[in-house]
C-alpha cells in the first residue's frame, strides 16, 4: 500500500490537472478509489498469487494525452471530459474481459520485446516531460514553455521535487526494506515543512496554495469532486462522434494494461517457479478496471514495484493483494485531509523517478552490433512517436512488430536440408550396376526438405537458393513433411518452378504434403484448390519422400536403359549377382540341390515378424517390401527389394525369428535356400559354404558402405 498509494495519487493528478486546477481533488480521489477497488477486486477475480494491482504509468500516460485532446482540440467542458475519461477506463475494462474470454491472454505475451520496450520507454519519456512543469512550479505551462521561461520557475517547488528524486535514488542504494516512493514522499513533505517555517504562504491549506493538493473533502466530510450522478448523465448524452473518439484510446489502454499485468506475472513466475493463468488474470483485471471506472476511479494493472515489495515482504497468496486494498481504504479514512498537504512537486518528482526507471536504458547496447541496430531502431521509433501521439505509437508498434516478424522469417531459410541424388537413395535396394549408375547420374536430382511457413516474405529467398538447381537438375523434389503453411504467393512460385524445369525437360515433385496442419488447414486440399496439384499440371505428387526418390531413381535408370520392367523374364541361378563365380568351380550345380522355387501373389506374406525361419530368399522376378509393424496399427517401410536382390539373410545367418514382415508387392517368383538343407550339403562340400557366406558378407558390406555414405551426407547437409 505504501508503494501503490502515493503513485496512484500522482497518476490521478497527472491526468486530471489537464482539466483545470478545480479537478485536482477529483484526480487525487480517482487515484485513491482506483487503488482501493483494484486492490480488492483484482486479486479475488484474477487469482495470481502475490500480484498487487493499482493505477499505473501506462494508464496515466494514455489518459493524460486523451484529457488534453478532449479539452484543447475538441473543446469539451471539463465535466464532460471527466466523464469521457471514466468511460474510456470502463470500455478498456470491458475489452480486457473480452480478451480474456477469447483466450488472447497468451497471445499478448508474444508481442516482440523491442515493441514493448519502445512503448514503455516512450511512456516514461512522456510522463517525465509531462511532470516537468509541475516540478518547476509552473503546472499550467507546456513542458517546452516551462523550460524556456526560467522567470516563471518556482524555486520551492524545484527544491521539493529535487529532494524527492534524490531521496528515491539514495534509498535504492541504502536499503531495500523501505520502498523508495515512501522515502521520497517523506523527504518531500519534510522539505515542504521546513520551507513553510520561512515562507508563511506555504502554511495556507486552501486551493489558492499552488504547491499542494489542497482540500479533498467539504466541511461536512462529503466528497466534493467526483459528481458521480453527473457522470452517468454525461455518459447518456454522449453523441456518436465522441463515442468514436474513445474507442482507440480504450483499445490502447486495454492492450497496455494487459501487457503491464502479464509482464509482471511472467517476472513473478520466474521468481517463484510457478505458472499463472493469463486469461483468468485478464478477466480479473478487466472486472476490476470496469468497477473502478464505474466508481470514478482510475484503471490500472498488476504493478511491478508494489508486487516485488509484496513478495520480498513475505506475501504468498491472493490475500496479500486484497490487504493492499484494505490498507489503502484504512489510510484514506484515517488520514483524510492530511492527504491534501502532499506537495504537487513531490508527486511530480516521484513520477519522474518512476519514468526514468521505466525507460529501457539497457537497449542502448543494441547500437554496438550491426545485427541489432534494427531492434534499437524499432525501440527508438515507438518511443519517439509516443511523444506526439500514444495512440499512433500503438499502431506504429503493431506495424513494427509485423516488420520484425517478417525480418526473422526472411533471415531464416525454409530449406532444412538440401541433398543430391548421389548422396541419398530410396529404400529400394538396387543391384551394384544400378547403384553405380545412380551414383554417377544422381547429381541431376535435387532433394530439398522444407520447413516452417512458405509465404510472400520468404518465397524470393527460396527461389534464389534453388535457382542453380532449377538450371542444372533434371528432377527437383520438395519434401513438405515439416511445412506449416503455404500462401498463394508460395503456391504460384511452385508453378513457376515447375515451368522453369519443364522448359529444360525436367520435372518438379512434391512429397509428404500434410493433410492436417496444427492450424487445421488441409494443405493438400489447398494446393488442389489453387491449381498447383492438378492432373494436367507438370508437378508430380507423392505420399512419401521415399516414393519420390524411387520415382527419380527409376527415371535415371530408364534413361540409361537399366530399369527392370515387370515383363522381364525370371532370372536363373547363373544370372543372380549373389551367386556370381559359382559356375567356375561347378559349385552352382551343388547349390541347386538345396534351392526351391516359390511363387507369391501381390499382397501375399512371405513371412511375418516373430515367425521362426532359416530361409534365404532371392528374387527372380517381382517386388518385395520389408515392413515393420507398429503398435499404432500401421506399418513402417524398411526396404524394398527387386529383381536379382536377396533378403531374409539375418534369420538365415543366426536362425532366429524374423524381425519384420516381408510382403510381395507384385507377382513375385523366388529362389528359396533353407539353412538346414544348405548345412547338410556344405558338410560334404565345405567350399560351397565358404563361397556363399563370403558372397553374403560382400553383399552386406556393399549395403553398409552405401548406408554410411548416406548418413554422412545427411549429417553434412
Amino acid at each position: 500500500m505504501l508503494v501503490a498509494l502515493p503513485s496512484s495519487v500522482a497518476f490521478g493528478i497527472a491526468i486530471y490537472l489537464a482539466l483545470g486546477r478545480d479537478y485536482l481533488a477529483q484526480g487525487v480521489l480517482a487515484g485513491i478509489t482506483g487503488a482501493i477497488i483494484l486492490g480488492l477486486i483484482a486479486p479475488l477475480a484474477g487469482g495470481t498469487p502475490r500480484l498487487i494491482s493499482a493505477p499505473c504509468a501506462p494508464a496515466a500516460a494514455v489518459l493524460s494525452v486523451f484529457a488534453l485532446h478532449l479539452t484543447h482540440e475538441l473543446a469539451c467542458p471539463p465535466a464532460h471530459a471527466a466523464a469521457l475519461l471514466a468511460l474510456t477506463g470502463l470500455l478498456a475494462g470491458l475489452l480486457q474481459i473480452v480478451l480474456g474470454g477469447v483466450g488472447a491472454g497468451k497471445a499478448i505475451k508474444y508481442i516482440p520485446y523491442p515493441v514493448v520496450s519502445g512503448y514503455l520507454t516512450g511512456v516514461g519519456l512522456y510522463i517525465f516531460f509531462g511532470q516537468l512543469p509541475k516540478f518547476l512550479g509552473n503546472p499550467a505551462a507546456t513542458p517546452l514553455a516551462a523550460l524556456l521561461h526560467p522567470a516563471n520557475w518556482h524555486w520551492p517547488a524545484i527544491l521539493i521535487g529535487g529532494v524527492t528524486i534524490a531521496a528515491m535514488a539514495a534509498t535504492k542504494k541504502l536499503t531495500t526494506k523501505v520502498p523508495g516512493a515512501i522515502i521520497g514522499l517523506a523527504a518531500g513533505l519534510l522539505t515542504y515543512g521546513l520551507l513553510s517555517l520561512f515562507l508563511p504562504e506555504l502554511r495556507l491549506f486552501a486551493k489558492s496554495n499552488p504547491l499542494i493538493i489542497g482540500p479533498l473533502f467539504a466541511d461536512t466530510g462529503t466528497i466534493q469532486a467526483p459528481r458521480w450522478q453527473e457522470q452517468f448523465h454525461a455518459w447518456a448524452s454522449i453523441p456518436p462522434s465522441q463515442w468514436r473518439e474513445i474507442i482507440m484510446p480504450a483499445l490502447t489502454l486495454a492492450v497496455l494494461l494487459s501487457i503491464d499485468t502479464l509482464k509482471t506475472c511472467v517476472v513473478m513466475d520466474t521468481l517463484t517457479r510457478s505458472r499463472h493463468d493469463s486469461n483468468r488474470e485478464l478477466l480479473g483485471q478487466g472486472a476490476a478496471n470496469l468497477l473502478s471506472s464505474l466508481a470514478g476511479g482510475l484503471p490500472g494493472a498488476g504493478t511491478m514495484g508494489a508486487t516485488l515489495v509484496n513478495f520480498n515482504s513475505g506475501g504468498r497468496t491472493r490475500l496479500s493483494g486484497v490487504f493492499a486494498g484494505v490498507w489503502t481504504l484504512a489510510a484514506v479514512l484515517l488520514l483524510r485531509n492530511a492527504l491534501g498537504w502532499i506537495p504537487i512537486a513531490a508527486l511530480a518528482g516521484i513520477l519522474m523517478a518512476v519514468a526514468c526507471r521505466m525507460m529501457d536504458w539497457h537497449s542502448l547496447h543494441l547500437l554496438r552490433q550491426r545485427a541489432t541496430v534494427l531492434d534499437f531502431s524499432v525501440i527508438a521509433a515507438v518511443a519517439i512517436v509516443a511523444q506526439f501521439n500514444l495512440i499512433a505509437a500503438t499502431a506504429a508498434g503493431l506495424a513494427l512488430a509485423i516488420l520484425l516478424f517478417l525480418r526473422e522469417q526472411m533471415r531464416g531459410s525454409v530449406i532444412r536440408r538440401k541433398i543430391y541424388g548421389h548422396q541419398i537413395s530410396s529404400k529400394q535396394y538396387r543391384l551394384p550396376p544400378e547403384k553405380e549408375c545412380l551414383v554417377q547420374y544422381g547429381h541431376l536430382t535435387t532433394v530439398c526438405e522444407l520447413q516452417g511457413s512458405l509465404f510472400f516474405g520468404n518465397t524470393e529467398k527460396l527461389y534464389t537458393e534453388l535457382e542453380p538447381d532449377l538450371k542444372m537438375s533434371r528432377r527437383v523434389i520438395l519434401d513438405f513433411r515439416r511445412v506449416q503453411s503455404v500462401d498463394f504467393t508460395a503456391a504460384h512460385l511452385l508453378e513457376q518452378m515447375a515451368l522453369t524445369l519443364g522448359d529444360r525437360g525436367g520435372q518438379l515433385a512434391l512429397s509428404s504434403i500434410p493433410e492436417h496442419l496444427p492450424t487445421g488447414q488441409n494443405l493438400r486440399h489447398y494446393l488442389e484448390q489453387v491449381g498447383v496439384i492438378a492432373r494436367a499440371h507438370p508437378i508430380q505428387v507423392f505420399d512419401t519422400l521415399d516414393d519420390a526418390l524411387e520415382w527419380a531413381e527409376d527415371g535415371i535408370l530408364h534413361e540409361q536403359q537399366l530399369l527392370v520392367s515387370g515383363r522381364d523374364p525370371p532370372l536363373e541361378l547363373p544370372e543372380i549377382e549373389l551367386l556370381r563365380e559359382f559356375e567356375a568351380d561347378h559349385t552352382l550345380s551343388l547349390l541347386a540341390q538345396c534351392v526351391e522355387q516359390r511363387t507369391c501373389a501381390p499382397g501375399e506374406a512371405i513371412f511375418r515378424q516373430g515367425q521362426p525361419g532359416d530361409e534365404l530368399f532371392i528374387i527372380r522376378r517381382g517386388l518385395v517390401r520389408i515392413t515393420l509393424p507398429l503398435e499404432s496399427g500401421g506399418n513402417h517401410l524398411v526396404a524394398t527389394f527387386g529383381r536379382g536382390n536377396f533378403f531374409g539373410e539375418v534369420a538365415f545367418l543366426d536362425r532366429g525369428n524374423r524381425s519384420a514382415d516381408a510382403v510381395a508387392a507384385a507377382p513375385t517368383e523366388l529362389f528359396v535356400i533353407s539353412r538346414r538343407k544348405f548345412d547338410e550339403l556344405s558338410l560334404a562340400n565345405p567350399v560351397l559354404g565358404v563361397k556363399l557366406f563370403a558372397r553374403l558378407a560382400r553383399g552386406l558390406a556393399i549395403r553398409l558402405r552405401y548406408t554410411d555414405a548416406e548418413l554422412r551426407a545427411l549429417k553434412d547437409a
